[in-house]
């Protein structure tokens, strides 16, 4: 019973499969609708699923057994990539028992693959400890325009959840998708439907099935939703005949059942021996403040290195934490095990916290509707606060007070602040019976403030010379802080040349200085540079140029006249000053117009002055939090472009 990864099999190039030279037949399903005619789609449209079926049949003793059929055709030549097929199964409690998959050519002629053109693969190569695999069949080699490529495999797995979740599409295409589950008799299953109106299943005695049909292609589109917030996808919950309960099935109804199952996962494994007791102290015998404190045991596990570790997930142990004394002894785990060693480490302290479970890459993943842990992909931690500490990121429970949460995975993201995927999406909080989903802070912009200056002289014959300092806090902040730690000083220079050219061609960049204050939650950029003809001269009597220098680093290309989904706005803010000293012998002739811009979503503001032989130019933009629905996409769009025109807007001097 598992989610079928499509991206996960993208993931994995340059091991293309060889076929045997020799045609087979492809079967009859498989023939009939490499047949049948397909709808005109755009020219960029890759490929187009004809069908993706799973049908799942759960037996009374815990054994799952689930058969995939799945075809698709691919329509350009960069559609190949999709000519694949992935079974994904867990080594301790599953098997893949058939994957057979056959191309279709443009000309009718048969490729068949099994298992001798099977690969066995871990699924995620950095995950060392990791049951999870995979079984791979790639045709993207053998494929092209044209062709059909289809599948089939039998899984077998033995689970403790009752629960499952069906993706009907991801961005292609696809005709027909269908969902089947078969349980024993006297069970009974429901379903929630997300990203579609209500599906209801047709039931046959215990059998329900799911469809949809002629679904059409999700194109990407610039600050959209994540696919898993567009795509339809059901819920489904089983149950087992009341009068016999299965003791083979975990089944949840309401959020507290699965805090208090997830707690008793956890709470055994947070307590601090000896050793890590006095490495706690230690560190924290300097701190004078609650916040210092965290702060001090926020940075230690930060540090400690990041395994995946997922043992035991179909019997819930990939949701069970090492114990906090292990992870501290080797210095490694995952994010489940970094959250439950810092509470380990602030009980010590006397300092309560909580295990929470989250989605990590879309905020609007996990439904309240649907309670189960199935929801969550990651763990971070909630620690309970006094009124002395005073930070973004603290939300208020209604049982357990005032929670700071923190991501000690992200080691870009101090104390104080979320990142950015996590702020805003529902979250549960373990705690046992009081447990219960709290919705994640969102840190207003002020918070996420990016403040430039930049000092400059303009010479007589265009040559711009420029300083820029840059001083960045929350979101900005850990974008700077994640760009300076992970690439090499060589790629790094080479980043922020880039930036510098794209605004100031041929730009030379003579001085890179970045200053990271972790715990100030600061990122602070020093940058000299010299652009030769910046200012362009028109018949050695005018010199044109634009005082918006440089690019703000991060713009919204919101070009498209019309568009399918909602827009998505981060919450940050941004101001420029430009103090520019102009060339001896020139004066100005023309200013832009001041622009003053005001939305719901936000606002932005320009103006130009001339003091002396200077122009100060500023800048600023502030912008909210917002799911902008797409009928006001025109308002959005306007915003925008006349931010756009704004920046393009050159000054002009004149010669004295």
């Amino acid at each position: 019973m598992r989610v079928k990864l499509l991206a996960s099999v993208l993931l994995i190039v340059g091991m293309a499969a060889g076929g045997r030279a020799a045609s087979d037949d492809a079967p009859p399903w498989l023939q009939q609708i490499a047949k049948e005619p397909v709808p005109a789609y755009d020219k960029d449209v890759p490929a187009v699923v004809l069908r993706d079926d799973q049908h799942v049949t759960v037996s009374e003793d815990g054994k799952i057994t689930t058969v995939t059929t799945y075809a698709v055709r691919i329509l350009i030549r960069e559609g190949r990539e999709f000519a694949r097929a992935s079974e994904f199964y867990e080594s301790d409690a599953g098997k893949v028992k058939e994957l057979k998959a056959w191309l279709i050519r443009a000309n009718g002629a048969v490729k068949k693959y099994d298992k001798d053109q099977t690969i066995d693969a871990v699924e995620d190569p950095n995950d060392i400890y990791n049951e999870s695999r995979m079984k791979l069949i790639d045709a993207s080699d053998d494929a092209d325009a044209g062709a059909v490529f289809g599948y089939q495999s039998t899984t077998e797995e033995r689970s403790i959840f009752s629960q499952d979740i069906w993706a009907f599409q991801y961005r292609l295409p696809v005709l027909s998708s269908t969902y089947v589950l078969s349980l024993p008799q006297g069970w009974a299953a429901k379903s929630n439907t997300f990203n579609h109106d209500t599906i209801p299943p047709v039931v046959t005695g215990s059998t329900y099935t799911w469809t949809l049909q002629n679904l059409p292609p999700i194109a990407p589109e610039p600050s959209s939703p994540r696919i898993s917030s567009l795509a339809p996808r059901i819920a489904v919950s089983f149950y087992s005949n009341p009068e016999k309960p299965s003791p083979n099935f975990k089944s949840f109804s309401t959020w507290s059942q699965v805090s208090f199952w997830l707690s008793e996962l956890h709470d055994p494994q947070s307590t601090a021996n000896d050793a890590l007791a006095e490495k706690t102290r230690q560190l924290t015998a300097n701190a004078k403040t609650e916040l210092e404190k965290i702060q001090t045991v926020a940075s230690f596990v930060q540090n400690i290195r990041y395994i995946a570790i997922a043992i035991g997930v179909n019997r819930g142990g990939g949701m069970r934490p090492r114990s906090a004394n292990e992870v501290f002894t080797k210095s490694y785990g995952d994010c489940k095990d970094k959250a439950n060693l810092m509470r380990a480490m602030l009980k010590v302290l006397n300092i309560t916290s909580y295990p929470v479970g989250i989605y990590s890459g879309d905020p609007d993943y996990v439904r309240e509707e649907w309670a189960s842990p199935n929801q969550f992909n990651h763990c971070i931690i909630a620690i309970k606060v006094s009124d002395e500490t005073q930070v973004a990121t603290v939300v208020t429970h209604a049982v357990l007070g005032r929670l700071l949460i923190f991501d000690a995975t992200d080691d870009d993201t101090p104390v104080g602040d979320l990142p950015q995927q996590e702020q805003g999406s529902w979250a549960l909080v373990v705690a046992g019976e009081s447990g219960s989903l709290v919705r994640m802070p969102v840190t207003p912009a002020e918070s996420n403030f990016l403040e430039r200056t930049i000092e400059g002289s303009l010479a007589p014959d265009g040559s711009l010379a420029a300083t820029i300092q840059e001083k960045a806090n929350g979101y900005w902040a850990s974008n700077y802080r994640g760009e300076f730690r992970h690439l090499s000083r060589p790629d790094y220079q080479k980043v922020i040349e880039s930036w510098i050219a794209a605004g100031a061609t041929v730009a030379k960049v003579s001085r890179v200085e970045p200053h990271d204050d972790t715990t100030a939650d600061r990122f602070n950029l020093d940058i000299d540079f010299q652009a030769p003809l910046y200012g362009q001269l028109m018949q050695n009597r005018l010199m044109i140029f634009k005082p918006a220098i440089v690019s703000r680093k991060e713009t919204l290309a919101l070009t498209d006249a019309k568009r399918k989904n909602p827009v998505v706005l981060s919450s940050n803010a941004y101001s420029e000053t430009l103090r520019l000293k102009l060339p001896a012998g020139f004066k100005v002739d023309e200013l832009p117009d001041p622009v003053k811009l005001d939305a719901f979503f936000g606002s932005y503001v320009t103006n130009y002055e001339v003091k002396g032989d200077q122009l100060v130019f500023t800048r600023k933009l502030v912008q909210k939090a917002s799911t902008i629905p797409v009928e006001q996409y025109n308002t959005v769009r306007s915003f925008f472009e006349k931010i756009r025109a704004a920046e393009q807007s050159p000054v002009v001097l004149a010669r004295k």
